[in-house]
């Protein structure tokens, strides 16, 4: 069953701009399948050594394709100015994000359970990277499969969108794959994982938008994090860290996530 009307609209503004075909200039900069490397650019894209450990950058760039500019220069030396002042303008849902308890909640969101309320200890540690059965959105019974054990928290499944390159590609596509129902609900009564984290602008598929957020969500204590650039790394264990812009009365916010092996 489709999404209604005005969903499939906001959907569709947020897809269009989470295409990611910035491979000619922010793709390149960002390690996507078409990076080359940025001119002048220090060190290999998404990749540095930090304490003996090396950090993927898994965030994507948040596009401006279907929003307009999102950063422009206020104030300009070239013009005149004593300095140069970049404004941003974007929706909190753009590129790589948190959708935090009040983004599908009401009651959540007139408690004021905004991002600046968000766990950062459940936002940092340890997280399980998983390949997701690829023939299926994330359903009980792919779920099921996966064997993950109790005590695990942090969780990204990376599914058949990074495959298909759904977050480099022009235009947004209502054939993504994330969680059913059933297979947000099977992780909340099955698992201890409080943060679920996902390759594509959603973490609901598209036909169960709706309810698959909602059966996340209105726990308050599940954090999703969306449009995670998980390209050629190797399943496993890694620490995670994500943090939010402290926006405070948002249910939203872009969100900077690297791993560390």
């Amino acid at each position: 069953m489709a999404g209604p009307p005005a969903l499939t609209f906001l959907l569709l503004v947020l897809l269009l701009p989470a295409h990611q075909a910035i491979a000619t200039a922010a793709g390149d900069a960002h390690g996507g399948p078409a990076a080359g490397g940025a001119a002048g650019r220090r060190h290999a894209p998404g990749l540095e050594e930090y304490g003996g450990g090396r950090i993927v950058d898994i965030t994507h760039v948040p596009s401006d394709a279907a929003a307009g500019p999102l950063v422009r220069l206020k104030e300009s030396m070239e013009n005149g100015s004593d300095y140069n002042l970049s404004e941003l303008r974007m929706p909190c849902h753009m590129g790589t994000h948190v959708d935090a308890p009040g983004h599908m909640i009401q009651a959540h969101f007139a408690a004021c359970l905004d991002v600046d309320t968000l766990d950062l200890e459940v936002l940092n540690g340890p997280a399980l990277l998983v390949d997701v059965p690829r023939h299926t959105n994330i359903t009980a019974e792919a779920m099921e499969s996966l064997n993950i054990p109790r005590g695990v928290r942090r969780v990204l499944f990376r599914t058949l969108n990074t495959d298909r390159g759904l977050m480099w590609k022009q235009g947004g596509d209502m054939s993504f794959v994330g969680f059913t129902e059933d297979g947000a609900q099977w992780l909340v009564d099955n698992t201890d994982i409080k943060l679920v984290g996902i390759d594509y602008i959603s973490v609901a598929s598209f036909d169960h938008l709706i309810t698959a957020h909602v059966a996340f969500l209105k726990n308050a204590d599940i954090i999703p994090v969306e449009a995670l650039k998980l390209d050629n790394i190797n399943t496993g264990l890694y620490m995670l860290h994500c943090l939010p812009l402290r926006l405070v009365g948002s249910e939203g916010s872009p969100i900077r996530c690297i791993l560390i092996k």
